[in-house]
C-alpha cells in the first residue's frame, strides 16, 4: 500500500492486483463490509475510479474477485487467499514478535503453565 505504481503496464496489473485484494481482504477482516466499489478503491489506494472498474472486472475473470452487481466485488477463495499474503507480507515488520517476545515456534505455547515459566524466565534475564 505505499509503494509506487510501476511504469510497465505488466507491472502495474500485479501491482493493484495486491493492493486491491489487500484492501478488500483488510475490509473484510475488519468487519467493514464483504465487498469494494471503484468509489472505496478511490479513497483508500488512490485509484482513479474508471481505472478502478477495469483492474475490478479484470480481478473477476482472473477468478480473484465475483461480481455482486452495481460495481460491487467480492472475494473468492482465491482472492481471500493471496489477498491474506499480501497483507501479511506487507505487515510482516509490524505482527512479528518484538524483543523479548515469544514466537509461535516457543515451548511455552503448549499450556498456561508454561506460559507463565516461559514469561518468568523472560522477566529475571531481563532483570538479571
Amino acid at each position: 500500500m505505499t509503494t509506487p505504481e510501476p511504469r510497465s503496464e505488466a507491472l502495474r496489473v500485479l501491482y493493484w492486483r495486491e493492493e486491491i485484494l489487500q484492501v478488500l481482504y483488510w475490509i473484510e477482516g475488519e468487519g467493514f463490509g464483504e465487498d469494494i466499489g471503484p468509489k472505496e478503491l478511490e479513497r483508500f489506494l488512490g485509484l482513479e475510479e474508471k481505472l478502478a472498474v477495469g483492474y475490478l472486472d479484470r480481478l473477476t475473470s482472473d477468478g480473484y474477485l465475483e461480481s455482486r452487481g452495481n460495481e460491487r466485488y467480492s472475494l473468492t477463495d482465491l482472492g481471500r487467499s493471496d489477498g491474506a499474503r499480501a497483507f501479511a507480507d506487507e505487515f510482516a515488520e509490524l505482527t512479528k514478535p518484538s524483543h523479548g517476545e515469544c514466537g509461535a515456534e516457543c515451548w511455552c505455547h503448549s499450556s498456561v503453565e508454561e506460559a507463565v515459566a516461559c514469561a518468568a524466565e523472560r522477566v529475571e534475564a531481563a532483570h538479571g
